[in-house]
């Protein structure tokens, strides 16, 4: 294993404390990292098809290898223990373990017996999540999430794991960003299994919703002392103007599609109703179908008691209902190929600019809107219902690169530093302000398969040199390794 080592970046005082039961981590996604992508009985999920297509992924890249942690997970764990991280968020993948969805592979289960086992041995707390978007593509090829038996399906998945892990892993999340599931995959195409269909875009996340819902009801009645829950990616959506009648209903239908869709089933049982009827306007089909499939007490079990809420944020959304002079870099999510954008509801929404900074993903570095989303995510859901908060996935893509000083690699990525230090201090507005959030999460631990951008994306602390699989600190990594040493910015 190579890693860089040099003293955190100077001249920070710990000046902001972070309280003791705060847990500091990292997360990554089995196809994004593991590699292995055919080996020990793994066979095809979604995302191995998808990337296959062409068009689909830049530079037609694929997970086939990855970061090659199926191999090299020892020196990643130590990795982690280097860097002081306290958990360790990582995703399980259903093809490894249920290969085509059918029987038990017992080559893939053992790997995450190993993972598990290294990471209890460096004092790393396994958070594992069941789904993080690769179904088997045998699933797919049967409706995939547009098929209610996929629900009966996870539900074996989950519970393999359960007997496998259970024992040892205390915390287990469902779902991760079933928005991207659903919506931008089966609605807009642009993930897997690349279906356009505002129809499908509503059968898969509800059944997804079911499926979660199930997964916890199962576990909990095995074992009252889990920690169960769910990740969301969730925004904040601002008006242009909030005087403008025209421009607060951008927003709201933003919010509606983005965040209410998934809040609302999950803690009040029900989907919002404004939301429902703007798709009817859109789809009335698509709402009449998804009415179909709603069976007596699906609400029920989607609104089955979680423990946890994971938040992963990485920018909000300005938007308005004219079209701004400039279009913002990135493009207008409302005009760059209307039918297939994830928003079934998208006509007359038009994305701004604030002027702020932006990262390689053209995405804009708005550290107060997390703050923001906490207290109204704490306020609205998750407070009266009794759960803890979490940032799960919180991180940002920046071209980086590689360069030698003084007979040493380094990576100098100030941007992520700093975007880092803006987003745990935003973190701990949100505490202060009274928000239970109890921990953070940096997206990504490694570089990786950055979904449809292939290699082209870099969002890691540490950094992958794709050919030679060497990992190397990035400066980001040694100051969130003096962070959490410190337990203070």
């Amino acid at each position: 294993m190579s890693i860089s080592r040099t003293a955190s970046p100077a001249g920070h005082l710990a000046t902001r404390p972070f309280p003791q039961d705060f847990l500091f981590g990292a997360a990554t996604a089995a196809y994004q990292i593991e590699g292995a992508a055919f080996e020990d009985g793994r066979t095809a999920s979604i995302w191995d098809h998808f990337a296959r297509t062409p068009g689909a992924v830049i530079n037609a890249d694929n997970g086939d290898v990855a970061c090659d942690h199926y191999h090299r997970y020892r020196e990643d764990v130590a990795l982690m223990k280097d860097l002081g991280l306290q958990t360790y968020r990582f995703s399980t993948s259903w093809s490894r373990v249920r290969p085509d969805g059918g029987a038990v592979n017992r080559a893939g289960v053992d790997f995450y017996h190993r993972l598990v086992d290294e990471l209890l041995d460096a004092d790393i707390l396994p958070w594992l999540t069941l789904h993080h978007w690769d179904m088997p593509q045998a699933l797919e090829e049967a409706g995939g999430w547009t098929n209610r038996d996929v629900v009966e399906r996870f539900t074996e998945y989950a519970l393999t794991m359960h007997d496998a892990l259970g024992d040892r892993v205390k915390v287990w999340t469902t779902l991760n960003e079933p928005w991207c599931s659903s919506f931008l995959s089966y609605t807009a195409g642009v993930h897997a299994p690349g279906r356009q269909s505002v129809t499908d875009g509503l059968l898969a996340a509800h059944h997804l919703m079911l499926g979660h819902g199930t997964v916890v009801d199962e576990l909990r009645s095995r074992d009252e002392g889990l920690d169960l829950g769910i990740t969301l990616n969730l925004t904040v959506a601002d008006p242009v103007d909030s005087g403008n009648e025209a421009d607060l209903d951008a927003a709201r239908r933003i919010d509606g599609q983005f965040n209410r869709w998934f809040l609302d089933p999950i803690f009040r049982g029900a989907y919002p109703q404004d939301v429902l009827e703007d798709l009817r306007r859109v789809d009335p089909r698509a709402v009449d179908a998804l009415e179909e499939a709603t069976q007596d007490g699906d609400l029920a079990t989607i609104s089955t008691r979680i423990d946890a809420l994971g938040v992963n944020y990485y920018h909000g959304e300005l938007v308005g209902a004219e079209a701004p002079e400039e279009a913002p870099p990135g493009g207008d999510a409302s005009t760059d190929r209307p039918t297939s954008s994830p928003f079934p509801s998208h006509e007359g929404i038009h994305w701004h600019d604030r002027g702020l900074s932006r990262t390689g993903m053209h995405w804009e570095v708005q550290p107060e809107g997390l703050t923001r989303l906490l207290q109204r995510v704490s306020g609205e859901y998750s407070a009266p219902a009794g759960v803890v908060l979490y940032v799960t996935e919180n991180g940002a893509a920046y071209d980086d690169e590689r360069v030698e000083e003084d007979g040493a690699s380094r990576v100098h990525d100030a941007e992520r530093v700093e975007f880092v230090r803006a987003h745990l201090n935003a973190v701990l507005e949100a505490r202060e302000a009274g928000v239970d959030v109890r921990g953070y999460f940096y997206w990504s631990l490694l570089d990786n398969y950055e979904w449809a951008w292939g290699y082209e994306k870099r969002f890691g602390i540490v950094y992958v040199d794709y050919a030679t699989q060497e990992r190397l600190v990035k400066d980001s990594g040694l100051e969130y390794r003096h962070i959490i040493s410190e337990r203070a910015i």
